[in-house]
């Protein structure tokens, strides 16, 4: 009796001491993990400028110190509301979409980065996309010329899309790149991208659907067009100035 009782004990008190180390470590690099995490999502979104970035520098090879001091210096941060009015007191950085999608429409806000080259002139405005992909949500940034309507370039995430099939919107360069050049307005009238099952039949408004994976295909497709057009009131009021 007296064994079970010492054994009971010993468990019980191992357990209280591996949760107290494991509460202290978490807690110790809850920091350097949040760090490490809007790092991420910084290069991410310096992908889908990558072609203007100065000298003709690649995100992937950028230091992480490098990727915050471009952000410093050459992005404008705002948050956008459903009626295109810039929300004060808010910055892009602080807008969680997985946390927006779950409000309701007439109460979310958005997320828009506005990109200058150190040599030129030049902005590209990139914004934010979330949808659902087969297995779970997925997600985006699309960078737009200052004509906001042709994209400049466009990075995509998932959560669980099938590795060599859906991944293949963040794990396959290609996919990606096609939607270089391509418009969002057709004779003045909002069309979006499509990502088309069978090859794109016009490379101005769609691209190249990956095999095998329709639905999350189609899940880009959906996630772009009400996605990017959460924007149009502020696209709208930017092309008055």
């Amino acid at each position: 009796m007296n064994s079970t009782r010492y054994v009971l004990i010993f468990v019980l008190t191992l357990t209280a001491v591996v949760a107290v180390m494991l509460t202290s470590l978490r807690e110790a690099t809850k920091t350097q993990a949040a760090l490490n995490e809007e790092i991420f999502d910084k290069r991410a979104i310096l992908k889908a400028v990558e072609d203007h970035l100065s000298g003709g520098a690649e995100v992937d090879d950028l230091s992480d110190d490098e990727v915050l001091s471009i952000f410093e210096s050459n992005f404008e941060q705002s948050v956008i509301d459903p009626s295109g009015e810039i929300v004060d007191g808010m910055k892009a950085e602080d807008i969680d979409m997985a946390k927006e999608k779950k409000k309701p429409e007439e109460e979310r806000v958005y997320p828009l980065y506005v990109y200058s080259p150190d040599e030129s002139s030049d902005k590209f405005y990139i914004v934010s996309v979330r949808g659902n992909g087969l297995w779970d949500e997925i997600w985006g940034n699309i960078a737009f010329e200052e004509d906001l309507n042709t994209i400049t370039g466009a990075t995509f995430d998932h959560k669980g899309e099938t590795p060599g099939l859906g991944a293949e919107i963040k794990d396959n360069p290609a996919f990606s790149a096609d939607f270089k050049g391509t418009k969002i307005y057709r004779d003045g009238e909002y069309v979006s991208v499509t990502v088309r099952k069978g090859g794109a039949r016009n490379e101005t408004y769609e691209v190249d659907g990956i095999s095998g994976a329709t639905v999350t295909a189609d899940g880009v497709t959906a996630m772009l067009y009400s996605g990017i057009k959460k924007y149009e009131p502020y696209f709208d009021k930017i092309r008055k100035k």
